[in-house]
């Protein structure tokens, strides 16, 4: 028996059941299927428990900074046990709520490894169903490894079920996940330390704040080795001994856990998409600009698993999976807008990016006014005693429009939404400046840092 819908969506993330909850709406026939809990990495293995956890680093770094400014914070310590309990009040609810919505909305909810068999045909425990639609959002995985011992290593999604933190860790790459962990964890009196091939950490964001920031996480002892490859990892008596390698010479270091945190790939091996005639790769599913696969109509895919323009980042994977399901409801071309989409690295303190890179807007020759302000010494810092902030507005000149934000300090990330609303709709810095903000607040400072 063959059971036929009009869409079947494969992974029951944030993406995903955005789409399946929009077409079932419009009275298609859907189902959606994971072979995981429902609720995708970001609700249950990413950005919200791993925020709820940094709450009680929050709370650390915020009582050392005013040590000696009317708090005492001797005795303060994260116990991770109850922290790690409070993260699951969060989401051990979230896959039945996650199912419940769903069903409610008339979505059929399935659970099991779907893989194609033909192309508009899959697979799933040994049941066979067929679409005249699918949409894949199943995200990403880690990033295959290769060197010796790789096998040793813990992903993210092990790091935020820790019963209990080691006093070593070692992460791999330097990237958001091992910036946001080593923080977390050496506010928990771990020692930390993170191994990157590269030069320059945290590519992505601007190089004047990000060395900011790693000074500030050199301050509370992360270790970041740079231009540093790891050739081998081993089990040794306490834990493991890793070989690095830098500039021709070898080291051991010892260490409990290592960490990968070395990037991720779309998470598409398992699906048999050769089978359905779906050109696809690390990136994800070669689509078009409306989201539809370039080799099979009847494919459509979005987030992580689709090779697009946008960033990994999951209102952005909502977003396209929203922009999918229109497109198909309706037989239209329709792409993203990507514009004004900002992303945070959830150190302490916070990194923040929304727009060009200050190279970036140099090489389209932008007649570009860079306000640079290093804003430790302002009031919103001076009261928390952060000794480590600072913002860089690029603004166009020509235009008086912002065409890139990028900051360094507490509650920045809830600044950059206001940069990031004046980026998607054309604001000047003279109509932002017009504002009267609430003062003394965070907020407040978006004048004098434009």
């Amino acid at each position: 028996m063959i059971h036929s819908y009009d869409l079947i969506v494969i992974g029951a993330g944030m993406a995903g059941v955005a789409a399946a909850t929009k077409c079932a709406g419009q009275g298609w026939k859907v189902a959606i299927v994971d072979s995981l809990p429902y609720g995708g990495t970001c609700a249950l293995r990413g950005c919200d428990p791993k925020k709820i956890l940094r709450r009680g680093a929050e709370i650390i770094d915020a009582a050392r900074l005013m040590r000696g400014k009317g708090i005492d914070d001797s005795g303060l310590s994260i116990n991770w046990a109850d922290l790690m309990q409070h993260k699951h009040g969060f989401t051990d609810p979230v896959p039945q709520a996650m199912d419940d919505i769903l069903a409610g909305s008339g979505v059929v909810t399935l659970h099991g490894q779907a893989r194609f068999t033909g192309l508009q045909q899959i697979e799933i425990d040994d049941a066979t169903y067929a679409a005249d639609r699918f949409l894949i959002a199943t995200g990403a995985r880690p990033r295959p490894l290769d060197f010796p011992g790789h096998q040793h290593l813990i992903d993210s999604t092990d790091f935020l079920d820790l019963e209990a933190l080691p006093a070593r860790i070692l992460f791999v790459g330097g990237g958001f996940i091992s910036f946001e962990f080593a923080h977390l964890a050496a506010r928990a009196g771990t020692s930390t330390v993170i191994v990157d091939r590269g030069e320059h950490p945290l590519k992505n964001f601007d190089p004047d704040l990000v060395d900011l920031l790693v000074d500030r996480s050199s301050a509370v002892g992360i270790d970041l080795r740079r231009s540093t490859t790891i050739t081998a990892v081993e089990r040794a008596d306490r834990g493991y001994r890793v070989t690095l390698e830098h500039a021709g010479n070898r080291e051991t270091i010892e260490t409990d856990l290592v960490v990968h945190g070395a990037g991720r790939v779309a998470d598409l091996s398992g699906l048999g998409l050769d089978a359905a005639g779906v050109e696809w790769a690390d990136r994800g599913v070669h689509v078009g600009g409306h989201l539809q696969s370039v080799t099979n109509r009847a494919i459509w895919a979005a987030g992580d698993a689709a090779d697009t323009a946008g960033m990994p980042l999951t209102p952005v994977a909502v977003s396209e999976a929203k922009v999918a399901a229109s497109n198909m409801l309706r037989n239209t071309t329709t792409t993203p807008d990507y514009t004004g989409i900002p992303t945070v690295v959830f150190t302490i303190p916070e990194l923040v990016r929304v727009g060009l890179l200050e190279s970036e807007a140099r090489e389209q020759g932008i007649d570009l006014s860079v306000r640079h302000n290093d804003t430790s010494g302002w009031y919103s810092n001076y009261r928390v005693a952060e000794t480590t902030a600072a913002a860089k507005i690029l603004i166009d000149r020509s235009t008086d429009t912002i065409v890139g934000a990028h900051l360094l300090g507490p509650e920045y990330s809830e600044l950059v939404n206001t940069l990031a609303l004046a980026i998607k709709l054309g604001l000047t810095t003279r109509q932002l400046k017009s504002a009267t903000a609430a003062y003394p607040t965070v907020g407040s400072d978006l004048g004098s840092m434009l």
